[in-house]
């Protein structure tokens, strides 16, 4: 491969049969290909490449889907801030062998330090389509979505060996003075949209030193921390549809509940959650216990599950304020603030809420 890492606009036939020759399709030859941009990612780029192959088995892949970051120069900022694209980088690199969740296979990963520059190539889920954070899924997309976190945090579970990688640490305390910082403005743009009683809890999230901010010391395992339809690939031609999960920038150490929290607040309606929410988190709870986890009980993974209601607050309004503004962003934004509150109030977690000292 080329020691250049690669950019949309350097990105030939010539380059993509590398990927493929160094990802073991030997002798792979692109002839041509045609790129279409794909998703609706607000910190990276994401492009799909529909390969002509020649000198290659049946099983080398058609298309490729490359990711890079994002255009937008505020956002490439963040990414580079917030080590997002070495997270990502680094999770396919050294995390995913080690994970039973479902993730596309990735042919080639580099970063330069950082970032911002940084290309992936992984394998074209399609048909799998990106779900829809805005319209929210059906009870059994949303259940096959919390069964496959059980491949992400049981591998992981309690593994103090995870603290010896600086790129999955992530400081609480910067996370609460983003939050705190940040609050205001979010409150500016999307405050008269929401509830009194959502803008409320949020704003109590502001002064607590509670969760999403801190929480018990275990369980803990790797978190995605944006578990939310927008980052699932979902085949609905299947029956459970299987769901693939990307977009691993956001990844760190953490409480395992705190991402099915969030899928299942984020994603599923209210009216349509209050019923099967109980259910799912038992099923995720019996197939964690099946992949071997110990000393867990269904009473603690439940209050668990009730304190992580708190984890989409942090993503709602740091996340709305640092990246690019465009219209579907504000839309997915303010859904996910007013889901996510709602979500925290209908299960009386405000008791996990723990106000500040002066």
């Amino acid at each position: 491969m080329t020691a250049a890492i690669p950019t949309p606009s350097t990105v030939d036939a010539r380059l993509l049969g590398e990927v493929l020759r160094g990802a073991g399709f030997a002798g792979a030859s692109v002839r041509g290909f045609r790129a279409e941009a794909i998703g609706t990612g607000q910190l990276g780029t994401c492009i799909r490449y529909t390969l002509e192959l020649e000198g290659t088995g049946p099983n080398a892949p058609r298309s490729l889907v490359g990711k890079f970051p994002s255009e937008n120069e505020t956002s490439r900022a963040t990414g580079v801030a917030l080590g997002l694209y070495r997270k990502e980088v680094e999770f396919y690199r050294t995390l995913a062998p080690r994970l039973k969740i479902s993730i596309p296979r990735c042919y080639f990963a580099a970063i330069d330090g950082r970032g911002p520059e940084f290309a992936l190539f992984l394998e074209d889920m399609a048909p799998a389509r990106p779900g829809d954070q805005i319209a929210g899924c059906s009870p059994e997309v949303a259940r096959a979505a919390a069964l496959e976190l059980v491949g992400l945090h049981a591998p992981t579970w309690n593994d103090a060996s995870l603290r010896a990688h600086d790129w999955v640490i992530e400081s609480p305390g910067t996370t609460r003075a983003l939050y705190t910082q940040l609050f205001p403005k979010f409150l500016e743009r999307y405050g008269r949209s929401l509830a009194p009683e959502q803008v409320a809890i949020l704003g109590r999230v502001a002064e607590s030193s509670g969760p999403p901010f801190d929480l018990p010391e275990e369980p803990f395992s790797i978190v995605h921390v944006d578990f939310r339809l927008d980052n699932l690939l979902i085949d609905a031609t299947r029956t459970p549809p299987r769901v693939t999960v990307v977009d691993w920038q956001s990844f760190v150490i953490g409480a395992p509940l705190s991402d099915l929290a969030y899928l299942l607040g984020a994603s599923l309606l209210p009216a349509a959650r209050r019923p099967v929410e109980r259910e799912i988190v038992r099923a995720y709870h019996e197939r964690l216990l099946e992949a071997g986890v110990r000393g867990y009980p269904f009473e603690r993974c439940w209050t668990d599950y009730r304190r992580g209601s708190f984890a989409g607050f942090a993503v709602a309004v740091i996340a709305s304020m640092i990246v690019q503004e465009t219209e579907r962003g504000n839309e997915m934004f303010l859904a996910m603030a007013s889901r996510h509150a709602q979500h925290a109030l209908d299960l009386e977690a405000e008791e996990f809420l723990v106000k500040c000292t002066p």
